[in-house]
């Protein structure tokens, strides 16, 4: 009989003892620098959409696998929890916006942006196309759709006084998340909270063009529409972990960048069936997005100082800060 050394000895030296499973399912032996598979959860802004192609591609393709990581992509049962959720460690990243991650520091609520996702902004103000708004001005005596969110009063009266309008004789209606039902019956002359990249979209589709009026043209900074977000815990804590995360996505945008057709295809995988995804809009909302996330000389994600002081000055400006935030604070490039 053989004896039990032996065994082990055979083991050992045929590498069967510690075999790793590659993205394939093959038995891979493994190597003494491997680490065990580390676990890390992310929640969305939204439900799966064009946006977060690079995240679902990142996955199929195994970039969260060759760093070592088991990544959980979550949906969010409400679009405000995600931040909370990430400074309470229940979650680990969350996709937000730049000036929700400001304000939650001015509420002493400890997140920071690891990565600017979307450079640019997707919320403009619409007004339907061939229509008495020609720019912000126009909307004086007007009424203006917006969704619930102080933020988007604040962009539309920055707009019209920049423009030069009197920005407090405007009629600002709370029409939650009716944007789209509200002006394409005319209910309100123009809407605020509605992104390019979908209710515009919607709209021309439904045969309601609009026209996009970009606050960044009315004085409104350049903010990052979309950042990813990681509590000051989870960055003591595991710094390397969340470096590796971004390695991941960055592989995970360039293949998109190179493979759009694809990425929609991983992105259909994903699809939630109670927001079910029209394909005509995200291969339009994919081409949109595609220029306003590329950091050009920058690796995607990269995310300039002067940037975050811009908007921290702009919400303390308009009141939107309940507490002084240092904008350095607020952000990290890994």
């Amino acid at each position: 009989m053989i004896s039990i050394l032996l065994i082990c000895i055979l083991l050992s030296l045929t590498g069967c003892g510690n075999g790793a499973i590659s993205n394939q399912g093959t038995a891979q032996p493994s190597t003494s620098s491997e680490k065990e598979v580390q676990e890390l959860s992310i929640m969305l802004d939204w439900y799966p959409n064009a946006v977060h192609s690079f995240l679902y591609t990142a996955q199929k393709n195994g970039y969260f696998t060759e760093q070592g990581l088991q990544v959980n992509i979550q949906m969010p049962a409400e679009t405000n929890d995600a931040l909370k959720l990430v400074a309470t460690g229940k979650i680990d990243l969350a996709l937000s916006y730049q000036p929700q991650v400001l304000m939650a520091r001015g509420e002493n609520i400890p997140v920071k942006s690891i990565a600017a996702i979307v450079r640019h902004p997707l919320n403009h103000l619409m007004v339907p196309a061939g229509g008495k708004v020609k720019s912000p001005k126009d909307l004086v005596g007007a009424n203006v759709g917006y969704s619930s969110i102080p933020l988007y009063e604040a962009m539309v009266h920055t707009m019209i006084k920049n423009d030069g309008g009197d920005s407090q004789n405007v009629n600002m209606i709370d029409v939650g998340y009716d944007l789209i039902p509200s002006i394409a019956t005319s209910k309100v002359d123009a809407i605020m909270g509605g992104f390019i990249n979908h209710e515009q979209l919607i709209l021309a589709k439904q045969g309601h063009p609009m026209v996009s009026l970009n606050p960044t043209e009315y004085g409104v900074p350049d903010y990052y529409e979309l950042v990813l977000v990681a509590s000051d815990q989870g960055l003591k804590e595991k710094p390397e972990l969340l470096a590796k995360f971004v390695t991941a996505i960055r592989e995970g945008q360039q293949n998109v960048h190179q493979h759009p057709d694809q990425a929609l295809s991983v992105l259909f995988e994903h699809e939630d069936q109670t927001s079910p995804l029209d394909k005509e809009i995200e291969t339009k909302s994919l081409q949109m997005l595609l220029p306003l996330m590329d950091a050009k000389d920058q690796p995607f994600g990269y995310q300039a100082p002067e940037s975050w002081e811009n908007v921290n000055q702009w919400l303390m400006n308009n009141k939107l800060l309940p507490n002084a935030v240092n904008a350095n604070d607020a952000f990290i490039n890994l």
